[in-house]
């Protein structure tokens, strides 16, 4: 009799576990937890637990965009961190992956990093094209700012005398008038910190586009967005127009619309946790953002979202079949 009702029992187990939908799991790829994106990233993570049904997931600390992609290449996470502009060359099969494109699709932009060009006020520069020959850092050695400056300026035929350095070696030159300024990222709207020091003894000026020249960057390097900044970037600063790339999340080709769809909702809908982890999303739009600065294909899930929201998709991001 133990044994029947032991094996009765057992088949009622397996017979309630079978009616359990399975649990999604997802592994969402970041960056070092040294660094605050990786807190943004925690914060999403809490927002999909809570919100989504049937979905659960955890963060992965990685190497960031390169790492993410070629982690999203070969299965291993579902989404992640990857910068606008290196998202696109994977996408496109262009520079670092001309051998092997990755296919990936956007789910959302969180933050932009205009790339302001500033100079000192008395280098009598007053133009971008008044640039060629003058001294100026491109970005830190190494970075992503340093290798997209490079490619606008030369896409826009200047030519300045580039001196490389670290942040601190750069700011202490232009303080020292022995280059005319750099190039550094934005926060937001902002001018960066760097930038602000700078301008305590200093007056500064931050070059713009001109129409034509944004409308060549626009025409020729569809790997960055070109942004308009308001007035205020920075005290006595006037609107400018500049070249920008933003920080996004990829998300597999073969994600299931409905949870691409579920996520994208969540996110936009939860904004508290978000600016609470990483204030540069504190008051962003985005939303706005990604459809502005995006450089690949929408997910499905997330342009039909957008869509809901009475969001017109631009031809570039329209979700390829």
């Amino acid at each position: 009799m133990k044994t029947l009702l032991t094996a009765a029992a057992a088949s009622a187990a397996i017979l309630t576990a079978a009616a359990v939908p399975a649990q999604e799991r997802l592994l969402i790829g970041s960056t070092s937890s040294s660094s605050s994106h990786y807190g943004y990233f925690v914060a999403v993570n809490q927002i999909i637990n809570s919100e989504l049904d049937g979905v659960s997931s955890s963060v992965a600390e990685t190497g960031a965009t390169v790492d993410n992609l070629r982690r999203l290449s070969r299965d291993q996470i579902d989404m992640g961190l990857v910068t606008t502009n290196t998202g696109y060359h994977a996408y496109a099969g262009q520079g670092d992956f001309a051998d092997r494109a990755v296919d990936s699709r956007l789910l959302w932009v969180y933050t932009v990093a205009p790339q302001n060009v500033v100079l000192r006020e008395d280098a009598g520069v007053e133009s971008l094209d008044d640039l060629d020959g003058v001294r100026l850092n491109p970005g830190i050695t190494g970075s992503a700012t340093e290798s997209t400056t490079e490619a606008v300026l030369e896409t826009l035929g200047i030519a300045p005398e580039y001196v490389r350095g670290s942040t601190t070696d750069v700011v202490a030159s232009i303080k020292d008038d022995r280059i005319a300024g750099y190039v550094k990222s934005g926060v937001g709207n902002r001018l960066d910190g760097s930038t602000m020091d700078i301008a305590t003894f200093t007056p500064i000026e931050v070059l713009s586009l001109s129409d034509e020249q944004a409308a060549t960057l626009r025409r020729e390097m569809p790997d960055i967005a070109v942004v308009d900044i308001p007035e205020g970037a920075g005290e006595g600063i006037p609107a400018y127009t500049t070249w920008a790339f933003g920080v996004a999340v990829h998300a597999h080709p073969d994600m299931d619309e409905e949870t691409a769809y579920q996520i994208v909702k969540a996110v936009m809908e939860n904004p508290e946790p978000q600016a609470n982890a990483f204030s540069a999303v504190k008051d962003a739009d985005l939303a706005e953002m990604t459809l502005e600065v995006g450089t690949v294909p929408l997910h499905a899930g997330a342009a039909r979202y957008f869509e809901e929201q009475g969001m017109e998709i631009p031809d570039a991001l329209q979700p390829a079949e």
